[in-house]
């Protein structure tokens, strides 16, 4: 008969044992021991355990200078923390935290020795990011008091914990380490049992499409990862997280994701094998997906694939003027950022009253930037008067540079740059701001598709550093160029990519945001658990449904069915959920109600 776990409250888990003293068992330790907890650190290397020690100190006193600890508070948590190699004395222990290496085969011995080591009310937690807690749970004598507790690197810095459930999870064990998880100062949250649980789940999704993007030569590994950094605020650019987080235990966590779930998405993508085989796992071998100066090294070295700085490309056009198509908020956005970097801009739309009304709003941002001391006010006068509103597209006779951002619909542009060749003066520049449309079915609707390419800005125009530089098989060199030189001269970070839908970012992004909704569709976690997971996990300045709230549910699922007909990949279809919420009128923010619900104005 199994052991009732009534009598383990969390007050009750006052003695920990982790088992196995790596990074994240030492890590685990530290926050265990300064939260006042007894810890017994095991190991079966003396050499990893008095390492483990040493860095523990190491990390406490500079704890210490840091004004974050005091020296009797160092003191106290130093001597609340034994190590041994003799996993027997976790029998003193409340909770046991395993956290080997993830092989079932290491982790069912430890678990299985523990069953004749440890009393019948302790909890056995598995530290895993990718294998089955259930399966380990089954070989367990007592199942019930099995779960999965998974911290993320560095533990004492992190402050998500996911917690982790099996089928034969007692909820009392549950709410113990739950407790015990608030009372370490961080934030849990409850996730069912799948390889990646939510934070790696959606996270090892993304950098296997960003490494695949990488291995088909669509974009450099430098474009990439900027791309991301400044596309979507994220920390660290997906490559250099890969390396970071070592290819080969990326690799490990895909297997076991797609065994689970036969979802191509999670098929690790044929270059992780071969760098893993090939003993470049990143970061710690010292070379990846870059190379670094030394294995262990955060310092990225020049290597063969480095691009040259000021390399010299073919030369560009001359661009004086420029002609901003449209006027809603991104060509108006689009309009400030010429006209601030000193170009004469013509902001044409289908009526004088909708460019003056466009103009006008530029004049409200320009103010802003006044108000908060980003310029002066001088300087915004100068700024709105390079800016010449017009009703017709006539007005773009002599630009030198054409840049359309009218409604997203291919009709619609091709229409446009129908127009746009026959008012343009030979030799301009023609550009789309696309983000999910082919830039050559523009380029086709002109008799001169090798001055059309693709620059998609990103939004708020004025603020986002990013824009995608997009070339056809049609694009001419000095196009390309001329584009490239333009967004240096508006101090844009400029990435290069080929024309395929969703370009780097849109297709990296939407497939993560509709993994997060088949999430909450099956029920595995809720909305507010997979938002806290990738901002406390994955340090993404917004969780997945408060950017699908933002973006707009109908602009997400046109995207997403963009990507679906154009790769043809099943996990790339809409998320059926994303669907109804579009058909029933809760498309986010602008309506009200998303995902979530918002106060109306």
């Amino acid at each position: 008969m199994a052991t009732p776990l009534s009598d383990t409250p969390q007050s009750s888990l006052k003695t920990v044992a982790v088992v196995g003293l790596g990074t994240m068992g030492t890590g685990i330790t530290e926050v265990l021991a300064k939260a006042g907890r007894e810890v017994i650190g095991i190991d079966i290397s003396e050499a990893a355990a008095a390492q483990s020690l040493a860095a523990v100190e190491s990390s406490t006193a500079r704890a210490v200078e840091r004004g974050k600890l005091t020296e009797q508070e160092r003191a106290d948590a130093l001597a609340r923390i034994r190590t041994t190699t003799d996993l027997a004395a976790a029998a003193d222990a409340d909770l046991v935290i395993e956290v080997a290496p993830e092989s079932y085969e290491i982790k069912q011995q430890i678990f299985r020795a523990l069953d004749d080591i440890v009393r019948p009310g302790t909890i056995l937690a598995t530290g895993t990011n990718a294998l089955s807690v259930t399966r380990l749970a089954a070989d367990s004598a007592r199942p019930e008091r099995v779960l999965g507790l998974h911290f993320f690197n560095p533990a004492p810095a992190m402050k998500l914990v996911e917690v982790v459930s099996s089928v034969l999870t007692a909820p009392t064990a549950v709410s113990a380490v739950t407790e015990l998880a608030v009372a370490l100062g961080k934030e849990p949250v409850a996730v069912g049992d799948r390889p990646g649980f939510v934070a790696d789940g959606l996270l090892f999704g993304y950098l296997n499409q960003a490494a695949a993007m990488y291995e088909a030569k669509y974009a450099s590994r430098e474009d990439i990862d900027a791309a991301m950094r400044l596309g979507c605020g994220l920390p660290m650019g997906p490559l250099a997280l890969l390396d970071l987080i070592g290819i080969d235990t990326a690799r490990t966590v895909l297997e076991a994701m797609y065994a689970e779930s036969h979802d191509r998405l999670h098929a690790p993508a044929p270059i992780l094998k071969q760098l893993s085989e090939a003993g470049l796992t990143g970061r710690k071998s010292g070379r990846g997906f870059y190379t670094y100066e030394a294995p262990g090294s955060p310092v990225v070295v020049r290597d063969a694939l480095t691009p040259l700085e000021g390399s010299v490309q073919a030369p560009g056009r001359e661009v004086r003027s420029v002609g901003v198509a449209g006027s809603g908020t991104m060509a108006s956005g689009i309009a400030e950022v010429f006209a601030k970097a000193g170009y004469d801009v013509v902001l044409a739309a289908r009526s004088p009253e909708k460019a003056e009304a466009a103009k006008a709003r530029i004049g409200k941002s320009l103010s802003r930037s006044v108000d908060k001391g980003r310029m002066t006010a001088e300087a915004a006068a100068q700024t709105l008067d390079r800016i010449t509103p017009a009703g017709s597209y006539d007005s773009f006779a002599e630009v030198d540079l054409a840049v359309e951002a009218v409604a997203e619909d291919l009709e619609i542009k091709q229409q446009l740059f129908a127009t746009l060749d026959k008012v343009c003066k030979p030799g301009a520049v023609l550009a789309t701001t696309t983000s999910s449309l082919p830039v050559v079915a523009c380029a086709r609707a002109t008799s001169r598709p090798h001055d059309v390419i693709g620059m998609h800005f990103f939004n708020p125009a004025p603020a986002m550093k990013l824009v995608e530089v997009v070339r056809t098989v049609l694009t001419a060199d000095d196009v390309h160029a001329t584009v490239r030189e333009v967004c240096g001269r508006i101090r844009k970070h400029a990435v290069d990519c080929g024309d395929r839908a969703g370009f780097i970012v849109n297709a990296l992004l939407f497939p993560y945001l509709n993994n997060a909704i088949k999430m909450v569709q099956e029920h595995y976690a809720s909305l507010d658990d997979i938002d806290a997971a990738m901002k406390l996990g994955g340090g993404y300045p917004m969780g997945p449904f408060e950017l699908l709230d933002v973006v707009g549910l109908d602009v997400s699922l046109a995207i997403e069915k963009v990507l679906h007909r154009e790769f043809r990949d099943p996990g790339l279809a809409p998320a059926p959920l994303l669907e109804h919420l579009v058909a029933a009128g809760c498309l986010g923010r602008k309506t009200g109600r998303g995902f979530r619900e918002y106060a109306r104005r």
